[in-house]
């Protein structure tokens, strides 16, 4: 049985905006039960595919943290089990075991049978909280093939275990432990039934937890992975994966080796004592940027009558683009909100005023946009407050009114105080925004001289668009291919009415190392943006875009790899909404085809796949011709148009994969490491990932 952590209580920390107030029965409120879940996960968690999996994790993550945040944890350890099971253990005061006294049950059995049975939603159980609405734990229990929660509290252990959300028994009082012993370990299995797949993905896993811990500074969080690893391609890759902030007991330790020889990743632990400053430090690492100023940028304001904390760190570098990540009660806001706003109306008068003071600017110069002053800035805004009003179910963007305000007062006084204590920085600072502001002027006029030409118009289109008939961009698609041979199939094989072809030609610019400006020079970027229709950079509208899916069908070789990767970083960069709304695919063409002599050919996406089939059909008595059975697709150019529109662009028999963005800072960092200039951080990365890497051509 797991051991639970020693409790360290940090009532008086100040930024945690602590309660006092005891965490009992009488703290939960019920509002609804479970009947729908089962019905509709979807609406829930998501999805039942990867994403919605993985949700089930943040939601008994961000448990364990609210605990941390009202001050009663320090301490959470994570572990992917076996078999598709997840366990988290954390040493807070543990989910009350008393009696309701409404309810006339254990309050952990309504926390984890009821929607909406949690202390988040009473006046006493917590001041500051995330998760999914306070839904958390009941739904990962509804989805839950097996779900087993275990309490230290008021002196005993109590147990229950449930089976899709029913309990199995009543909570049991067992063993007898010190009163002052307390903590929550929750075990589940998702239910394959519901399910697409529950397999966890450790790297997804491994940046939530490593993010939560930056967020939530002193924060100890483990994670452990007890699979074995399937493919160990270089034990001494595994190795070089160095952990920031404090890295303690068996970080160092090299991958297990059970007696069969199966390898395991070394258990991983997080804490950051600097929060915020750590995690900008981390961020700006993976750029191989200068930094303009030495000295990270940080500060942390609270006003505790209006239950409102903010903390922010920030530094500018030598790099184009601009990295700012914002949180509400540690759940990551990537829309922005009100938080943001506050924070860039406070910096863009600030560092204009300063300026002008300093006579970097004269009197008939122009101000400087937000967008000069932020390029190459790297910042994490991170607020606290008691009833967070999130902008749908996804929690994507903060509504709350009264945030803008307290951020931009609190970054007015400490940002200000900061300028004045370090002129030479200051300007710095502002000389690169001027240079910025130099490249803007330069990237409009190319745009105004590419508009007087027609291309970024809709009656400009490039020429080498063959474009749908359809006019409506929901159900109109445009795929982007590389070559005229491939192109060439693709227009006929595609179904003329919705779905549009843009052939490009070689590689395009790496826009990590550019500034707009060469962007909209370069001429395959330039049929890009005129053809989705968009704008691009500060001329960006969404509701212009002239296809709902825009999918990037490139080869499954190096070069194929490398040209989707250079093609997602532009998306990433100038063109992020596109991803932000789903609306960019990468097209999965078939690596087999399989051609049976008596019945029709089949198409294999994997090499187990191809097995399986020949398999079947050497089962059911079909036969593969001697010489030319199996046809291994090198490139897209080796399909006629019918094989292609079969195979991939069909939308009965094809494959798509969404881009999506569940983490903008991971996002940031990894476009950072393997496009910009840092030769050692992409080697570590690619020896990191080689082991997950499967059928490409080398």
């Amino acid at each position: 049985m797991p051991e639970l952590p020693e409790a360290t209580p940090q009532q008086g920390d100040p930024a945690s905006l602590a309660t006092d107030s005891a965490y009992d029965a009488n703290a939960i409120q019920v509002l609804e039960g479970l009947e729908a879940v089962r019905k509709r996960p979807g609406m829930y968690i998501g999805s039942t595919g990867e994403r919605g999996l993985h949700h089930l994790v943040w939601e008994i993550i961000d448990n364990s943290v609210d605990e941390a945040m009202a001050g009663f944890a320090d301490r959470i350890d994570v572990t992917i089990l076996k078999g598709g099971g997840i366990r988290v253990v954390d040493n807070g005061r543990g989910i009350p075991t008393d009696i309701h006294p409404v309810e006339k049950k254990p309050a952990v059995e309504l926390v984890l049978t009821q929607l909406h049975a949690g202390g988040k939603f009473g006046g006493s159980g917590y001041k500051v909280s995330g998760g999914l609405h306070g839904v958390g734990s009941s739904v990962v229990n509804a989805l839950a093939e097996t779900f087993e929660v275990e309490v230290r509290q008021r002196g005993y252990v109590w147990r229950q275990t449930y089976k899709l959300g029913v309990p199995q028994e009543p909570l049991s009082q067992d063993e007898k432990i010190p009163e002052d012993e307390t903590g929550t370990i929750i075990t589940y299995w998702p239910s394959p039934d519901i399910f697409e797949t529950v397999n966890h993905d450790f790297e997804t896993i491994r940046a939530r937890v490593q993010q939560t811990a930056f967020l939530n500074k002193g924060l100890t969080i483990g994670l452990t992975d007890e699979r074995p690893i399937e493919v160990v391609r270089d034990i001494d890759a595994l190795e070089d994966d160095p952990i920031d902030g404090i890295a303690e007991e068996d970080t160092d330790a090299t991958p297990d080796a059970s007696p069969t020889g199966e390898a395991y990743r070394k258990p991983l632990t997080y804490r950051y004592d600097n929060g915020l400053l750590d995690y900008v430090a981390h961020l700006n690492k993976s750029k191989r940027s200068e930094a303009v100023h030495e000295e990270i940028i940080g500060f942390e304001t609270e006003d505790k009558e209006r239950m409102l904390a903010v903390e922010v760190a920030m530094q500018w570098t030598s790099s184009y683009s601009e990295s700012v990540h914002t949180y509400a009660n540690a759940v990551n806001t990537h829309e922005g909100g009100t938080h943001e706003e506050g924070f860039r109306a406070a910096l863009t008068r600030l560092v204009n005023d300063f300026a002008r003071a300093n006579k970097v600017l004269r009197e008939k110069d122009p101000n400087l946009t937000g967008e000069d002053i932020r390029e190459g800035l790297t910042a994490v805004i991170s607020v606290k407050l008691g009833e967070p009003q999130f902008e749908g179910q996804t929690k994507t963007k903060l509504g709350n009114s009264e945030v803008r305000g307290f951020v931009q007062s609190a970054m007015t006084e400490e940002l200000g105080h900061w300028l004045e204590a370090h002129p030479r920085e200051g300007k710095e600072i502002v000389t690169k925004a001027v240079q910025a502001a130099a490249a803007r002027v330069a990237a409009r006029k190319a745009r105004e001289a590419t508009r007087r030409k027609g291309l970024l118009e809709s009656g400009g289109l490039p020429g080498k668009l063959r474009d749908c008939q359809s006019n409506d961009p929901s159900i109109s698609e445009v795929f982007i291919v590389e070559g005229d041979s491939a192109g060439g199939s693709a227009v006929r094989g595609r179904n003329p009415f919705n779905q549009a072809i843009l052939p490009i030609r070689g590689k395009i610019l790496n826009v990590e190392k550019a500034r707009l400006d060469r962007v909209l020079n370069n001429q395959e970027v330039k049929a890009l943006i005129s053809g989705f229709g968009t704008g691009i950079g500060e001329d960006f509208d969404i509701t212009r875009a002239r296809y709902h899916k825009i999918v990037l069908m490139a080869d499954a070789d190096v070069d194929g790899m490398h040209i989707r990767t250079l093609l997602l970083t532009l998306l990433f960069r100038f063109m992020r909404p596109l991803i932000e709304h789903g609306y960019v695919y990468l097209a999965q063409p078939p690596l087999y085809r399989i051609k049976w002599s008596s019945v029709d050919h089949q198409y294999a996406y994997s090499d187990r796949e191809r097995d399986a089939f020949i398999k079947e059909g050497l089962a059911k008595g079909w036969r593969l011709p001697k010489d030319s059975g199996i046809q291994r697709y090198k490139g897209l150019g080796e399909m006629d148009y019918s094989e292609l529109w079969d195979t991939t662009m069909d939308p009965d028999h094809r494959v798509l994969l969404q881009v999506t963005l569940d983490d903008a800072a991971k996002a940031d960092e990894v476009f950072s490491v393997l496009m910009g200039e840092d030769v050692e951080a992409r080697r570590g990365f690619i020896q990191r990932n080689a082991r997950d890497v499967r059928f490409l051509d080398i």
